[in-house]
């Protein structure tokens, strides 16, 4: 009996941990992102652009393969539900190989980079553990897929779609 309650409790505690969030962390919010302009924008700013709009995030990198493999499903994603904002944020290393990978990819979109790419404070505040990394926010702001990844493109067609 004593393993069985220890048990539930074990899973109990993991799956809460994995849990859908459905608001960014102040500490995310608070970050700046490198614009394509050499300027500094903090992430909430860059958010408010997208009020009243379905908003599609990709994290991902030129020298990642599974986003760069990924890019036909985000292009197909944008043609089927071109109302929705696209948002691109990069964990490159250097700013000339990320604008690079944005012209060689061709990638429609707001693009912004990381000052201190995967290991950093920004992406530790998104929980980025793996690229590319999709998260869907509502027309309210709200996250609805907080933590999606190149295999999870059925999921997130399907939730864009109805948030149309």
């Amino acid at each position: 009996m004593k393993k069985i309650i220890f048990a539930l409790i074990a899973f109990t505690t993991f799956s809460c941990s994995k849990a859908q969030k459905t608001e960014f962390s102040k500490e995310a919010l608070s970050e700046t992102l490198l614009a394509t302009d050499g300027s500094q924008v903090a992430f909430k700013n860059i958010l408010k652009k997208y009020k009243g709009k379905t908003l599609v995030i990709e994290v991902w990198a030129s020298w990642c393969g599974d986003c760069v493999k990924a890019m036909p499903k985000i292009k197909e994603l944008q043609a089927k539900n071109p109302k929705a904002g696209y948002l691109f944020i990069s964990m490159d290393k250097t700013a000339e190989q990320w604008k690079n990978g944005i012209e060689k990819h061709e990638i429609k979109g707001n693009h912004f980079m990381a000052n201190d790419q995967m290991k950093g404070v920004f992406a530790k505040a998104l929980n980025v553990d793996w690229i590319p990394r999709y998260i869907i926010v509502d027309k309210k702001g709200k996250i609805v897929l907080y933590r999606a990844i190149e295999t999870d493109f059925d999921k997130i067609n399907e939730i864009v779609a109805k948030l149309k």
